[in-house]
């Protein structure tokens, strides 16, 4: 060992040399010392008893969380949700010079999905019959890709189209309803006046003079207290809007002791157009469309899809498209086929100079071609909305050397008169009973 290690283990061994020997020896340990001979447990020690506390326990009160739980309602379902972090819609009225293109440019629609929402569109509605005023809607959802579309076109239809993994279009009409109205009033100053404070609409007063034509002149006969008495039907949405143009059912008017009746078709009057003077039948006529609505008369009126004045040279019937259209008179096929905005059409002439004309039809009857012969009532083909048309309506004109006439005033050559004296009173006297009914409730 060296003197290194011998010096560091100094501190615990002493030296002792023998015979030239040296030898180490360790110190003794000290012994313990035993403080009590009887065995020690390995125990842990018991814990000190805890000290007797005296505790008040204080009255308890109920707690209500009510007030931390009148939160906002949290939407209970993924549409809600979806609703409620969509993007604001895109909306604009189509004003002069716009286009849907242009509108959907607009809102930010990309070239295919413009192309695409432009194709649905056209599967439900004729875009040529935009015009201002309409609206077209862009919605969202949380992403500003659009999901859906909707094209406003008036009196609550609305054109909807779907964006997802496939394009769909639906036609949304409105849940609207028929409301029968009543009006009665003394003639004071123009005829227009007076209907417009009696609440009745003013455009009666040229369908009056229309109808009347060859028995009352509505401007010179009436010098004013002759009682005049209207029924009509007005279309009305859920808000109360009346959509569309209202129709008259029956008029009434006292001229000179003279009492002029008109019963347009009805319920009660059936599909024919009624002429009366002092209960007696002067007229009755029956249209080409059964069961069908005057929906617009002869004369200049606002165009109802480029929306200007022009002269309307026909008569209009609404109807359900596929209602039969049928000859109002023997006569012969001149013309069968396409004519411009008369759409698909049949002419048919009846003497030398008198002409009927049936536009706008969905489809011809199958074989029928100019030459061909045909008697009153023989049908020619169906309603339909081909051509410039707003919807399914029968245009109807009569022409007389080229020229067209009011058909409801025309009582010459186009027409099958075929009175019907019994049918005509009971018409009439179930018309007067409605039009008491409701303006007794009106007044």
């Amino acid at each position: 060992m060296n003197k290194i290690g011998t010096m560091g283990l100094l501190g615990l061994a002493s030296i002792m040399t023998v015979g030239g020997t040296t030898a180490w020896r360790m110190p003794m340990a000290e012994p313990p010392r035993i403080l009590s001979a009887a065995p020690t447990s390995l125990a842990a020690p018991a814990e000190p008893a805890a000290p007797k506390v005296a505790v008040a326990m204080a009255e308890t009160r109920p707690v209500t969380l009510q007030p931390y739980l009148d939160l906002p309602d949290i939407p209970s379902s993924l549409e809600a949700i979806r609703a409620a972090l969509a993007l604001p819609p895109w909306s604009k009225t189509l004003d002069p010079g716009d286009t849907l293109g242009s509108m959907l440019e607009a809102a930010g629609v990309d070239s295919p999905m413009k192309s695409a929402i432009t194709d649905a569109l056209a599967s439900e509605y004729d875009l040529r019959k935009l015009k201002p005023g309409y609206e077209l809607r862009v919605l969202y959802g949380s992403t500003p890709v659009p999901v859906s579309v909707e094209l406003a076109v008036g009196e609550g239809k609305t054109i909807e189209v779907t964006l997802g993994s496939t394009v769909s279009a639906r036609t949304i009409e409105p849940e609207a309803e028929q409301v029968a109205r009543a009006g009665a009033l003394e003639v004071e100053g123009s005829i227009y006046a007076s209907l417009d404070r009696a609440g009745v609409p003013t455009g009666f007063a040229n369908d009056l003079g229309r109808i009347l034509d060859g028995f009352v002149d509505m401007r010179r006969d009436l010098q004013g207290g002759e009682r005049l008495s209207i029924l009509w039907d007005e279309t009305m949405l859920p808000d109360g809007t009346a959509v569309g143009r209202p129709t008259m059912r029956y008029a009434a008017v006292d001229v000179e002791g003279m009492l002029y009746e008109v019963l347009w078709p009805s319920e009660d009057a059936g599909s024919r157009h009624s002429i009366y003077r002092n209960g007696a039948l002067l007229k009755d006529l029956v249209p080409p469309v059964e069961n069908a609505r005057l929906s617009s008369v002869f004369g200049p009126r606002r165009h109802p899809i480029f929306g200007d004045m022009r002269q309307h040279t026909g008569v209009d019937y609404a109807a359900m498209r596929g209602t039969p259209v049928k000859s109002t008179a023997a006569g012969r096929i001149a013309f069968v086929g396409w004519r411009g905005g008369y759409g698909k059409v049949v002419e048919i002439t009846h003497g030398n100079d008198t002409m009927t004309r049936y536009a706008h039809l969905d489809a011809i009857r199958p074989g029928l071609s100019a030459g061909d012969v045909v008697a009153a009532d023989d049908p020619i083909g169906v309603v339909g909305d081909t051509g410039t048309a707003t919807g399914p309506n029968l245009h109807f004109e009569v022409r007389i050397g080229g020229r067209p006439v009011d058909p409801i005033a025309h009582q010459g050559d186009g027409f099958d008169k075929r009175p019907d004296g019994q049918r005509a009173k009971a018409a009439l006297a179930a018309t007067r009973a409605d039009f008491a009914a409701l303006a007794e409730i009106d007044a």
